[in-house]
């Protein structure tokens, strides 16, 4: 029924067809300017991740700016005149900017120790590196030597500072519930535009101070305009690289400029189409579906030359029949293995919808799109090219045999023993490989050595104390206020507290503090850790300034109930929440350290604030940047791991209900689990953690191999009907359907190659693996599968 339809609508009415088809490349085509990308922090997130709702109150509650953090290395010491004219004239250059609200430098720290003048004084009327009257050098030594400020805004070594640039806050979209999915969309594009206009703009300004030092960006603003650039580069650098990758491929493999036009045609059919599908659905494209254009011309070009190689071979073996029979067998004898390649592979990109990361779950809807999007085109767009093509100009001249295929015909024939030997090796490597695995977020490890982001982020690791946030949140139970009996010290008899009516300072109390100090002291202590802030850091300089005398908790309260309101925003209420009843240690861990295991971090602090420092577990809770990445990776690791099983099933079960036989199934799913293990297996054995690209490298590998395996047992099948003889069958196989498997897996593992000119690290290593995974499932396609077909014999005798 279906083919009677398919042969009298889309057959017979080659004008009709193209018509239809020009028309839908037309009108998704305009809708292909909706198309849109997107680099944000929130596309690698699990969504309804509790921690993220966490992390959001505590930013709430203990305020964040967007900003933006330089490294500022002069050529002379950071003290001389000219140094700190210098950095003065960079700060009021960058301040001048509309966009920025304020600029943290070395310059604007409070020297409170510079002067023998009274604490309160001090404190009040406090001085800064770049007041005339100062002793630099003291002042220098002070903020060198500050537990707050040291690795903060100046390098242990006193070489690199850093200047740190709070953005204003953008204006907040009034009413957004009320407004449409396209009004919210459109102002979050405005904001990445005013966002790459601000990066370009600071980029002009360190430009102009590149000959008085070494000046590096970084902060998550420009990470994220960077990742945009990123993205953008790929997907022109990708699509343009596999398309002229395929042109050459299909003029080796054709010779004829008609073999060339016909698949491009249907590759830029489905491109087009399915990016004007992305504009009417609005899925954004992100890091990790940069390379989806590729990916659908590689598997639009694989449907395409397997119709091609069928359509030659028919032509060849059928010379008598016209253009259009020679169309409709094709079409008849290629259309349930095509669909079953494409339900294997949709069936494995499906399977990442089950990650829980939206950006993952879109790459796995947007390829399932993709590939149905390539079958409709390539059963429509071909037949209706070939109908119009000369038939003078279709047939190639000579078809010469592949040297390939048939070396590997005679291995299979010749050496199944090895076959089988190599196979079993191969297994207890993977094993081996599999139980090394390991899943890793080093997001500076993420990029290229040479990139501003890699250099920026590697330098405030090594010097100014680390990159990646971490938060520890103190709860204290509630309880009656402690007594103090404290005295107050000299330098605070004359501060009073008769004006105090609120009973903040009462909060004060000596097991608060201690347990705060001991959290401190013991994230200090850990080596990954960069630099701790908390209200201990506070208490360290009060106690510096305090004649190197402790103070008492009454007067830890006189002195936050007298400090200056500036001073007490800046330093003191971002680590403290009287209201709240609880504490904010902040801390960051030095990415780029090497075998830094995140995972196993977060799981030892956790451990250790209950059984060492001896805290409930309602007492503290950890947030932060790493706890969501890690949540991710977490999260992704177990799910994919889950669904490779899911992925496994599936596609035997397709395979039994293709082939009617278990037998032939088990065998034809064998060789591809084998390749994508493997894969794993050498991941593991290099020790190359796993990432947020490479975890889905084993379930993509499988639904596209299978296809190979696909279309060898479907060709086998009709063919041993005929010949009746497995040996004979098998060489005849690899002469016809091995050819075009040979140059569709060429064609799929370059074109994964070209992901190596990816800037994004796990882009590379996604395209490395999976271009070896599909070379190693084509030859096992093309040995092993066959050996086991000869040593089972599935067709009978």
């Amino acid at each position: 029924m279906f083919a009677h339809l398919y042969q009298n609508f889309i057959l017979k009415k080659p004008k009709a067809v193209l018509a239809l088809l020009l028309i839908a490349i037309l009108s998704f085509g305009y809708y292909s300017k909706d198309f849109r990308l997107d680099a944000s922090s929130e596309t690698l997130l699990i969504e309804g991740d509790p921690d993220l709702a966490y992390l959001k109150e505590i930013t709430e509650r203990y305020g964040s700016k967007d900003f933006l953090i330089l490294t500022y290395t002069p050529n002379e010491g950071m003290v001389t005149d000219s140094s700190i004219n210098n950095l003065l004239s960079l700060k009021y250059k960058i301040q001048s900017l509309d966009w920025v609200h304020s600029v943290i430098t070395l310059l604007d720290i409070p020297l409170l120790n510079n002067s023998d003048a009274p604490l309160q004084e001090r404190l009040k009327s406090f001085k800064t590196l770049k007041d005339e009257d100062v002793d630099r050098n003291r002042g220098f030594q002070e903020i060198l030597n500050s537990p707050v400020f040291r690795n903060f805004v100046i390098s242990e070594n006193g070489n690199t500072s850093g200047i740190i640039v709070n953005i204003k806050e953008n204006k907040k979209l009034e009413n957004v519930e009320e407004k449409s999915k396209e009004e919210v969309e459109d102002y979050k594009d405005q904001i990445k535009k005013q966002n790459h206009e601000n990066i370009l703009e600071i980029r002009q300004v360190i430009q102009s101070y590149s000959d008085v030092g070494k000046i590096y960006l970084g902060g998550i603003p420009m990470i994220a305009d960077d990742m945009m650039t990123f993205i953008k580069s790929d997907i022109v650098v990708f699509g343009l690289g596999v398309l002229l990758f395929i042109i050459v491929i299909l003029w080796y493999v054709f010779r004829k400029l008609i073999w060339i036009i016909v698949p491009i045609s249907s590759c830029l059919f489905s491109v087009v189409i399915m990016m004007g599908l992305l504009g009417i659905l609005g899925w954004k494209v992100t890091v990790i579906s940069s390379n989806f254009i590729a990916l659908m011309l590689i598997l639009t070009m694989a449907m395409n030359i397997h119709m091609s190689t069928r359509f030659l071979q028919l032509r060849k073996d059928f010379p008598k029949k016209n253009n259009f029979e020679i169309i409709s067998l094709t079409t008849n004898k290629m259309f349930w293995p095509i669909i079953y390649t494409v339900f294997t592979t949709v069936f494995a990109f499906l399977s990442l919808i089950f990650s829980g990361i939206k950006p993952i779950i879109d790459f796995g809807w947007m390829m399932t799109f993709g590939l149905i999007t390539s079958f409709i085109i390539t059963f429509t767009l071909l037949p209706t090219l070939l109908n119009f093509a000369p038939t003078k100009n279709i047939s190639l001249k000579k078809e010469q045999d592949s040297k390939i295929t048939a070396f590997l015909a005679l291995v299979s024939l010749n050496n199944k023993n090895t076959i089988f030997g190599i196979t079993g090796l191969v297994i207890i490597l993977s094993v081996l490989g599999i139980s090394k695995l390991e899943v890793e977020n080093s997001f500076i490890n993420y990029f290229n050595k040479n990139t501003e982001i890699y250099k920026g982020m590697k330098l405030i690791d090594d010097e100014l104390g680390g990159t990646t946030p971490l938060e520890v949140i103190l709860k204290f139970p509630d309880q009656e206020k402690e007594e103090t009996t404290s005295s107050e010290d000299d330098e605070f008899e004359d501060w009073g507290d008769e004006e105090d009516a609120n009973d903040e300072k009462y909060w004060f109390t000596k097991d608060k503090i201690d347990k705060i100090a001991s959290v401190h002291n013991y994230l200090d202590s850990l080596p990954q850790v960069g630099k701790v802030l908390s209200f201990s850091s506070i208490i360290d300089v009060a106690t510096q300034l305090n004649n190197n005398k402790p103070l008492g908790t009454l007067e830890m309260g006189v002195l936050y109930s007298k400090i200056p309101q500036s001073i007490k925003t800046e330093i003191i209420d971002p680590y403290l929440s009287i209201k709240d009843n609880e504490a904010r240690i902040s801390l960051r861990i030095i990415d780029s350290q090497e075998n830094l295991r995140r995972n196993d971090l977060i799981n030892k602090i956790n451990f250790d604030l209950k059984n060492k420092i001896g805290l409930d577990a309602n007492e503290y809770k950890l947030a932060g940047v790493l706890i969501l990445f890690n949540n991710l990776l977490q999260s992704l690791f177990k799910s994919q791991i889950l669904t490779l099983g899911l992925v496994m099933i599936g596609i035997f079960s397709m395979f039994v209900i293709l082939f009617r036989n278990v037998k032939l199934s088990l065998i034809g799913v064998v060789p591809n689990f084998i390749a994508a293990f493997f894969i794993l297996g050498i991941i593991g054995l290099l020790g190359i953690p796993l990432d947020m690209m490479t975890i889905t490298i084993a379930a993509i590998t499988i639904g596209i191999a299978v296809d190979n395996s696909i279309h060898y047992i479907y060709r086998f099948k009709e063919e041993f009907r005929n010949i009746k003889d497995y040996n004979k069958t098998l060489k005849v196989c690899h002469s016809t359907v091995g050819v075009a498997i040979l140059n569709t897996s060429i064609t799929i593992v370059f074109g994964f190659s070209i992901l190596v000119l990816s800037k994004f690290i796990p882009t590379i290593y996604f395209g490395i693996f999976t271009g070896l995974a599909m070379l190693l499932a084509m030859i096992s396609v093309l040995t092993l599968l066959p050996s086991l077909i000869l040593m089972v014999k599935p067709f009978g005798k």
